[in-house]
């Protein structure tokens, strides 16, 4: 898969390709014994990424505190990209 879409275009748009295809372009892993869990490992903290029915779950963990999060696949793929961004 070479083209996602538009950026602004809310998640629950997109196809689990695609979903798979931008995880892996942020620099995410696939779990191998669970293909619906991710691991992105950034330089000061990382997170595991969970392809839920209803949402994505992201779960933080760094030296200061462990934390998670939902993201509706209602919100774009945009908005979530600069949330992960952020980190915890």
């Amino acid at each position: 898969m070479s083209q996602l879409p538009s950026s602004t275009t809310p998640l629950n748009q997109h196809s689990l390709l695609a979903i798979e295809f931008w995880l892996h372009s942020l620099g995410a892993n696939k779990n191998e014994m669970n293909p619906c869990l991710w691991t992105w490992v950034r330089n000061e903290c990382s997170a595991e990424i969970e392809i839920m029915q209803d949402e994505l779950k992201v779960t933080w963990f760094s030296r200061e505190k462990g934390s998670q999060f939902s993201f509706p696949y209602g919100l774009s793929r945009q908005d979530v990209e600069a949330a992960l961004k952020q980190g915890p």
